[in-house]
């Protein structure tokens, strides 16, 4: 059967629905249209669109010829954009009448009884699927959202939530949603059992796994919330467990997952096959190995007769791909094939080393520094341009611009260059932080007033890697005036150059009774001559001039200064006053491999210092060693740190060590729990701390992530245990005098500086001590 609809010339002839002829042609139907000339077009329906957006999508224009076949194409590509539900196309005459319906504008995206998720959170989840305000509103999307709002629901354990859906039109054609939300309650793993093992206890097992079933902290780590994302990571620990003990043939076999009805708890099942336990045969090297067969061999290593470790092979192979990385080659491909006598129950390897092309590093690119200008990052490259890629050199390069303390952020990449196969760019981005320094330092106990002290540090100065430093402190106790410039860069070698010019009164703080006043004027310039990438070694001199003034019992104005005060003003003075000179020298030895000097997770930091003083009225010298350890634990979400100092100072030419020069111990930075530098020597008339020319303090640290914080090292909760004391000169040091304290604590970098916040316990404190549990740094290192 043929349909025909002929154009009448009769101008009253009404609108022919073309949309027909359309629909005919795409069901086989031989209805047709006669081509005509389309002498106007004329869009009717739409409210927000633009009619030019329409007649983009149109194929036939004005003046040319309109074909059933260009109608179909007209009508489906409308379809296709999503904006309309009804599409039409009609003429009049010879004017082609394009007539739509325009789905509906979603105007709100409302959100009721939600807890677990920020209402912001879901909002922009729903606009990255494409259901938001302004959007059009498609069914078909509606329900995909609530798809993913359940999954998301489903993934924090909340297996009983239940969403309503509520679509309310309003004027203009748009429509607001609402999403009302019945979380129900949390779903909790109420048992977990392994099938199939024999080798190791089932409680060996679940110990492994990051699920478990209710506890005594699985209210605060949700690992009693089922996820199967969670449940994928424990079933490849526990696999990763058997292949590391010989199980190459470990499998698992089957995983159920059932929640009652109620939807409260939740039943884990998995079913493994241990397999037999293998251990290493052969382990043969083959392939190019550029002549370094015995050093490559020497990076394998399982050996022969070990029990197998799937971590050990391939970390093997790791060794030898970055090796090959050192020598130029950074695609080197290095695989293990394994070949199984299950007789024997032995597994043997052959490691294909194929090096591939030789590639060198085109060109460095540094991006995200702002404010930091390139040089001060190119210049702690080792890695340099048309050089053979040295991977040991890029790793060498990312820690070096890390340990600067300028960026919260160090990232690299080497992606080759289109076109080659030889040649790669090394892409690194930073993300820079504020680099000005405040320093501020407070105790506060029940007993004492608050004390404060403050400084300002500028490093990376104007983006040029310089530092400049001003301490202004206008306290009665601690007046200081300081200037102080650093510039690392002094030589193009890396020699480093320091001044600094300084003024500084003390009093002995508030709760002493004894009153004295202590004035040293001076300046010093110190060089840093690096000897190795770690190593540097540092050369300086100084001239300072200092006053000390003593008060006598029955002053008027002040108390009695303490005795020793007093001893250093009668051999230096006129009993009351002593006015003393030095130039003291200073060498120094510093090693820094930690990973960052901000927030450091492995590595080592050690620094050497000793101060001699050979002319001027004061002769002595003082020596310090430090030594900072780090590393990480558990999979790198913890760190162990510690931290060592010894200190010790005499004076020279029978004079006595300088009392400005003494060692102080006791508070945040030393052994916290205690009184700031409280610890040693007392006054035998009132008790007052003294300090010592001898000192040794200890530190550890257990640092974990903070909850919510995710990877971000700079925001992290702490536990320590601390040990430390001062010690008079010519007295021996007594291991069995220290003190020891253990708390808690958080430490975060801020924008104006590392805070630390702690709340220490003292562990054997004696008559005299003084305790202060709650204590804050900003600014502090360790």
């Amino acid at each position: 059967m043929k349909f025909t609809l002929e154009r009448s010339q009769h101008p009253f002839f009404p609108r022919r629905l073309i949309a027909i002829a359309a629909f005919a042609l795409c069901t086989g139907q031989a209805l047709a249209v006669d081509p005509f000339t389309v002498k106007d077009i004329r869009v009717e329906g739409i409210q927000r669109t633009e009619a030019g957006t329409v007649f983009s999508y149109l194929p036939v224009r004005v003046g040319e010829t309109y074909t059933d076949e260009k109608g179909a194409a007209a009508i489906k590509a409308l379809y296709a954009t999503g904006f309309f539900k009804d599409v039409r196309l009609e003429v009049e005459g010879d004017v082609l009448v394009v007539m739509v319906e325009e789905r509906p504008a979603i105007a709100a995206v409302e959100f009721s009884g939600t807890k677990e998720f920020e209402k912001d959170a879901l909002t922009k989840a729903l606009k990255d699927i494409g259901l938001g305000e302004g959007r059009i509103y498609d069914r078909a999307l509606l329900d995909r959202a609530e798809q993913e709002l359940k999954r998301q629901y489903l993934s924090r354990g909340l297996y009983g939530v239940q969403i309503t859906t509520t679509v309310t039109p309003i004027e203009r054609n748009r429509v607001n949603i609402s999403f009302a939300v019945d979380e129900g309650e949390v779903s909790r793993i109420r048992q977990i059992n392994i099938i199939g093992n024999k080798a190791f206890s089932e409680k060996e097992l679940l110990g492994l796994l990051n699920l478990r079933t209710p506890g005594w902290f699985t209210w605060y780590t949700k690992a009693d919330q089922y996820s199967k994302q969670k449940l994928t990571g424990d079933i490849e620990s526990l696999r990763s467990y058997y292949l590391n003990r010989g199980y190459l043939e470990m499998q698992v076999e089957s995983t159920q997952v059932s929640i009652t009805p109620d939807k409260k708890d939740i039943y884990i099942t998995i079913n493994i096959n241990e397999g037999d336990k293998f251990t290493v045969g052969d382990i043969k090297l083959e392939g190019e190995m550029l002549g370094r067969e015995q050093e490559l061999q020497s990076l394998v290593t399982l050996k022969k007769g070990d029990v197998y470790s799937g971590e050990k092979l391939a970390d093997s192979v790791k060794k030898i791909s970055e090796r090959m990385g050192n020598f130029g080659y950074a695609f080197a491909n290095v695989n293990a094939n394994p070949e199984i006598n299950r007789d024997k129950k032995e597994v043997s390897f052959t490691v294909l080393v194929d090096p591939g092309k030789r590639v060198y590093v085109r060109r460095i690119n540094v991006l995200g520094n702002t404010k930091t200008r390139d040089e001060v990052v190119r210049r702690e490259f080792r890695q340099f341009e048309n050089s053979w890629y040295d991977g040991d050199k890029i790793r060498l390069s990312r820690d070096r611009v890390d340990r600067l303390g300028y960026f919260k952020e160090v990232g690299i990449e080497t992606p080759e260059v289109p076109g080659t196969t030889d040649q790669v760019d090394i892409n690194m981005t930073v993300a820079e932080k504020p680099t000005g320094n405040i320093l501020l330092g407070a105790g506060f106990s029940s007993s004492e007033k608050l004390m404060l002290t403050g400084s300002i540090q500028q490093a990376n100065a104007f983006g040029s890697g310089n530092t400049l430093g001003i301490d202004v402190n206008t306290s009665r106790l601690n007046r200081t005036i300081a200037l102080s410039t650093t510039t690392p860069y002094f030589t193009d070698e890396g020699v480093s150059r320091s001044y600094e010019i300084f003024m500084r009164t003390t009093r002995p703080p508030e709760v002493n009774t004894g009153d004295y006043r202590i004035r040293t004027t001076g300046a010093n310039v110190k060089f840093g001559v690096p000897f190795s990438e770690e190593d540097t070694v540092f050369f300086g001199v100084g001239a300072e001039r200092t006053e000390v003034e003593t008060y006598l019992a029955g002053d008027p104005d002040h108390n009695e200064s303490p005795e020793i005060y007093q001893e250093f003003a009668r051999a230096f003075g006129d009993g009351q006053t002593a006015s003393t000179t030095s130039f003291p020298l200073t060498v120094a030895w510093q090693r820094d491999s930690r990973d960052s000097a901000l927030v450091p997770s492995k590595g080592q930091y050690r620094r050497a210092n000793f101060d001699i003083a050979p002319a001027g009225t004061l002769k002595y010298y003082r020596a310090s060693y430090q030594h900072q350890w780090f590393k990480p634990l558990f999979g790198d979400a913890v760190t162990l740190a510690l931290n060592g100092e010894i200190g010790y100072g005499r004076g020279l030419g029978g004079k006595p060590y300088p009392v400005f020069k003494r060692w102080y111990a006791g508070g945040i930075g030393s052994v916290r729990g205690y009184e700031g530098s409280s610890l040693g020597p007392k006054s035998a008339r009132n008790g007052d701390p003294l300090g010592g020319a001898s000192r040794i303090i200890a530190n550890a640290e257990l640092q974990f992530p903070f909850p919510g914080s995710g990877n971000d090292r700079t925001l992290r909760w702490f536990t320590f245990v601390d040990a430390g004391n001062v010690f008079e000169e010519g007295s021996k040091v007594d291991l069995g005098e220290l003190r020891y304290s253990a708390g808690a604590g958080i430490s975060w970098v801020s924008p104006v500086g590392p805070l630390k916040l702690s709340f220490g316990v003292p562990l054997n404190a004696k008559d005299g001590d003084k305790k202060q549990s709650f204590q804050f740094q900003l600014g502090t290192g360790f």
